[in-house]
């Protein structure tokens, strides 16, 4: 029967422990944005059926107003100038539907890109691990970091990378910044393989 040494062992534990924490805390990111994303497009679609009932409604007071033309005299003719008014606050609110569609479409493609980087195997820099979760080092400005729970901690992770080249540069200039503990690891459909030899 083979024998495992004890620190074998607990490192072992360690690297299962880590794995649990990165696949829960990817799970959590991956949770919170559909949710984001859920509530934005429920809202762009309130906002176009408002937006559509508006300019239905104006067109049609546009076409009543057109067919009762020559009978406008004195204050009918100030029913026609607020709708026109009208007109424009809803070109205006159609122009601000269209920004917002642009804006969800960059979010989606942002999703997308990070479902085709879950499928393919990347590598990262991990900097740091917590044993509490530390949310002020995320920035919703920078997307290529990992935040992942591996119980009981929380992994810190910088870059994605294709080739485990790139990573290992990338952890040699963090290595000279004074992150002593900085190490690659390897990630799939959105968890740990391994971590790398630092050879």
């Amino acid at each position: 029967m083979p024998f495992i040494e004890e620190t074998d062992l607990l490192n072992l534990h360690k690297d299962i422990d880590k794995a649990q924490i990165l696949n829960e805390r990817l799970l959590d990111q991956i949770s919170y944005k559909n949710k984001e994303l859920k509530s934005s497009k429920i809202k762009g679609n309130i906002l176009l059926g408002v937006t559509g009932f508006f300019l239905l409604a104006i067109l049609f007071l546009y076409f009543f107003s057109a067919g009762t033309g020559s009978n406008f005299k004195g204050e009918d003719n100030k029913l026609l100038v607020i709708s026109l008014d009208s007109l424009k606050v809803m070109e205006a609110r159609l122009n601000d539907l269209k920004m917002k569609n642009e804006e969800l479409s960059t979010v989606r493609e942002f999703y997308l890109a990070k479902e085709f980087l879950d499928k393919e195997k990347i590598y990262s820099v991990q900097i740091k691990s917590f044993v509490e979760n530390n949310v002020t080092l995320t920035s919703n400005a920078i997307n290529n970091t990992l935040f992942v729970k591996t119980n009981p901690f929380y992994s810190y992770s910088l870059g994605n990378f294709k080739t485990l080249e790139e990573a290992r540069s990338f952890q040699n200039q963090l290595l000279k910044m004074g992150f002593n503990d900085a190490f690659v690891a390897s990630y799939q459909n959105g968890k740990r393989l391994k971590m790398e030899d630092p050879n």
